[in-house]
This record gives C-alpha cells, structure tokens and sequence, in this order.
C-alpha cells in the first residue's frame, strides 16, 4: 500500500494570523484538503500559538473524518490538548519553545522514562503514538523499548542532501525503516519533504506508512493550486 499524504497546515494558520481575522479559514482549508484527496490532517501546536491555535485543536476535530495528526512537545498543556482532543495519532517532537521549526529526533536512550510515560498516558486513551527520530538505526531499539507505535524520520538531512546525491541522501533513512520494521514500529516521515524529493523517498523506503507535509506544499500551491498539488502528491505516492 503507498504511503499516506497528511497535509500539515501550519502555514495556513501563520497566513490567518497574520491579517488577525479568519482567511484562509482553516476548516473550510482541513475540508477541501480532505475532499481532494488528502488522507490526513496535521497541526503542530506550539506554546506560544504563533501559526495554530490550541482552540483550533479543538474546532477541527469534528470536520476530520481521515486521520487526525497533531505533534508537539509534550510538555503538560500539550498533554492536556491531546488527551481532551484525542486525534488518531500524536507525535512527539523535541523542539524548544522558540525554535522557528523542529530541527531534530530525540534521543530515545536519554530520554526514554519520559517518553515512556507520556506514550503510555496516550496508549491508555487510544491514541496511536509516533516518536520523531533521526535517521540512526542505532536510536530505533531505544525508541522500541518507550512502547511507542512508529517513528516519524525526520528527513531536513536527506532534503538537503538529495539535489546532488540522492543515492547518500536515502541511504541511512533506509537503515533506520529497516531496522524499525524489524522492531514492529511503523514508519512515518515528514520536513521538507516536497514534490521534487518524494517519490525516491516512497520509492526507497517501501515500509513507508504515512508522510506529513506543509511548508513545501503551500509553497507549491501558491502556483499550482491546492486541489492540483494535493493530487501531484498523491500520484507520487501511489507512483514513485
């Protein structure tokens, strides 16, 4: 089965956000998203609500009839907005506070009580679990022992890297999606992932489950139209 397209659309919000009033509107944007394809729907709410809003958290959960995402650090008011919301799959991102977007996984060994405990808080009310992990399969047994469902690679490196090499560039995220396959996890991925680089990706990785992407496609959109974009990504996914 191809991997699943879940749209990110944080950068909807930063573009609401930024006039103060409702446009683009985010449920008709989650609603349109879905209606043309899309398989999922992520936020990543950050403390400081600078692009989503916990209240949007909230108010799409009832127009989401795929797959909700929302991903986040966990820390005690996110706990809070999951468990209240109680999307189909939270993801756990180690990112700062103030940091512009995430830029790493965890470290599963360092980190692994903590984790362990929020994952089985999330587990105990259904709600499936993702770990963010750099591609190092050495981190995915760590990640295995924390009782999480998948890892989501996080996959800025094999972007940066792709344009020249891409045979390099996949090379340790296949490593990584083996060796989780191996430890019973599901494989997510998602940053900078985009219509150049995707299909080599979904190619190379045939356990891929599902795919998060925002930036690079409202990027996209703004010049090919969201319906056409959404539809590209999922041609690519179902045709690598």
């Amino acid at each position: 089965m191809p991997a699943k397209l879940s749209v990110n659309i944080n950068k909807w919000a930063t573009i609401r956000n930024a006039r103060g009033h409702n446009n683009p509107d985010l449920i008709k944007t989650s609603t349109d998203i879905q209606n043309f394809g899309g398989q999922g729907i992520t936020i990543h709410p950050r403390p400081d609500e600078r692009h989503i809003l916990y209240e949007d958290a909230r108010r799409l959960r009832p127009v989401v009839h795929t797959e909700f995402n929302i991903e986040g650090n966990p820390i005690q008011s996110f706990i809070d907005l999951v468990l209240e919301v109680k999307p189909e799959q939270v993801t756990l991102v180690p990112d700062a506070p103030d940091a512009i977007t995430s830029d790493s996984g965890w470290d599963c060994k360092k980190h692994s009580e903590f984790l362990t405990e929020v994952i089985t808080t999330f587990k105990k009310e259904g709600i499936r679990t993702s770990i963010f992990l750099d591609a190092n399969p050495e981190l995915v047994e760590a990640a295995a022992k924390t009782g999480t469902d998948r890892i989501e690679l996080y996959t800025e490196p094999y972007a940066s890297i792709y344009p020249s090499n891409p045979t390099k560039a996949i090379k340790d995220f296949i490593a990584t999606a083996k060796r989780a396959e191996e430890s019973g996890l599901g494989v997510n991925a998602g940053h900078d992932l985009s219509l150049e680089n995707i299909a080599f990706f979904a190619k190379s990785i045939p356990n891929l489950l599902e795919v998060s992407i925002g930036h690079a496609l409202i990027c996209e959109a703004i010049y090919f139209g969201l319906d056409n974009v959404v539809n590209q990504y999922l041609h690519r996914l179902q045709h690598p």
